[in-house]
């Protein structure tokens, strides 16, 4: 059987961008992650020790954070690749990266990848 873990709205800030000044001055983002992965024993034994901890993936993703990209691709890739290193009994990450206030030139409230993995 499978479950679903979402981590919703986790908010860093960090220096990833194509521009120099972005990846100076940083800026904030907003990451989200749906987890898809096998339940095996965790409910039927109340296994903690079994389950897709979701500290620790709080944790990853906020290291894969403080290495600066140039891209959100990048970084929503990072997260997946470092989250299913952890956790192989992951069937499907999705990994949204939201930048908030981009310098485009106007009043944009954020831009966002989603990838699946």
């Amino acid at each position: 059987m499978l479950y679903t873990i979402t981590l919703q709205q986790m908010e860093f800030r960090a220096y990833h961008g194509c521009y120099d000044l972005e990846q100076r001055v940083g800026n904030r983002f907003v990451v989200e992650l749906r987890l898809t992965t096998e339940l095996g024993e965790v409910a039927a034994e109340d296994a903690v020790e079994k389950a897709v901890n979701y500290l620790t993936v709080y944790e990853i993703t906020r290291e894969v954070m403080r290495k600066t990209c140039r891209t959100i691709e990048a970084v929503a890739q990072n997260i997946i690749t470092a989250v299913k290193e952890r956790y192989p009994q992951i069937v499907e990450i999705e990994c949204s990266v939201a930048k908030l206030a981009p310098p485009l030139g106007g009043k944009v409230g954020r831009v966002s990848v989603t990838l699946k993995g």
